[in-house]
């Protein structure tokens, strides 16, 4: 006789038996009743539930050695000692005696061109870019009156030679009509040309005119200004005001030039020679993780 399944079995008065229910579980007020089950239904071995800022704390990934390297740094730059300053600053005017401006000039109006023409450019190009533009055109009236395609063609080998030809020839023309053709002297006048930033103009009348209206800030400055502690400072005007209270101003046309000069011999961007620096014992190397 076949044996009946435990499903069909039947109790004494033929009907067939319920399974009771589980027992149902109310979330408490403000609690999802799938967080309540949760809570109720634990499996057993299960890992408790750890607390929220626990677990963030746990997923925050440690800081890279360089970052963490460069932070401290940062944190360790206090406000510039003066007689560390002055320590540098006699060390590079020792090392760097015959420092001056890179770009080749003969006139005020030439170094204010050459020195629009060097943005994004190196002074080894614009030095070979410029005789033959100057003989071209050797006044700012003969620049303002040029053919911009002629003199786009002359300032091609130094990029970005649109804007730079426009910017040359509308900074002449300004220079003819607004000045008689002579090179302001000074700053509010120079920053007023097209093309003419703050830099441009401090390099034009720190080193044609002579006169000390501020230091200039290019790649060079504002790297060994960070890693010789000076300034934390991004932007190059910030920089240029941080630096004038350390430099005295005698010394604001030359600072420029040493540090530069420091900078592509010595203090380069990726590996600096740390270990042939002239300026290593008063140098804090903010920033700097490698080195040779």
């Amino acid at each position: 006789m076949p044996r009946k399944s435990p499903r069909s079995r039947r109790n004494k008065s033929g009907a067939t038996p319920r399974v009771p229910a589980s027992p149902r579980v109310r979330s408490a007020p403000g609690k999802s009743r799938t967080a309540a089950s949760r809570a109720t239904h634990t499996l057993k071995g299960a890992r408790p539930a750890e607390p929220a800022a626990k677990k963030k704390a746990a997923r925050k990934p440690t800081l890279a050695p360089r970052k963490a390297a460069g932070r401290a740094a940062k944190e360790a730059v206090l406000t510039p000692d003066p007689v560390r300053v002055q320590a540098l600053l006699d060390l590079l005017r020792e090392h760097y005696p015959d420092a001056k401006c890179a770009l080749a000039f003969e006139t005020p109006l030439q170094l204010l061109i050459a020195t629009i023409l060097s943005a994004q450019c190196t002074d080894e190009r614009v030095n070979m870019t410029t005789p033959a533009l100057f003989a071209r055109y050797p006044t700012a009236q003969a620049l303002a009156s040029a053919a911009q395609a002629d003199v786009e063609e002359l300032v091609r080998s130094t990029g970005f030679f649109r804007s730079k030809a426009k910017s040359i020839r509308e900074a002449c023309a300004d220079i003819v009509s607004k000045h008689g053709g002579q090179v302001p002297r000074e700053l509010e006048a120079l920053t007023a040309l097209r093309g003419v930033g703050r830099k441009t103009a401090n390099v034009v009348l720190g080193n044609a005119f002579g006169i000390t209206s501020g230091i200039v800030v290019d790649t060079h400055v504002t790297r060994l200004s960070h890693r010789l502690g000076f300034t934390l400072e991004q932007d190059a005007v910030k920089i240029e005001f941080a630096l004038q209270p350390l430099i005295p101003r005698e010394d604001w046309v030359l600072v420029s030039h040493w540090l530069i000069l420091h900078g592509r011999a010595v203090c380069n961007a990726r590996k600096p020679r740390c270990s042939q620096c002239p300026l290593a014992a008063h140098c804090p190397r903010v920033g700097v993780t490698l080195s040779q």
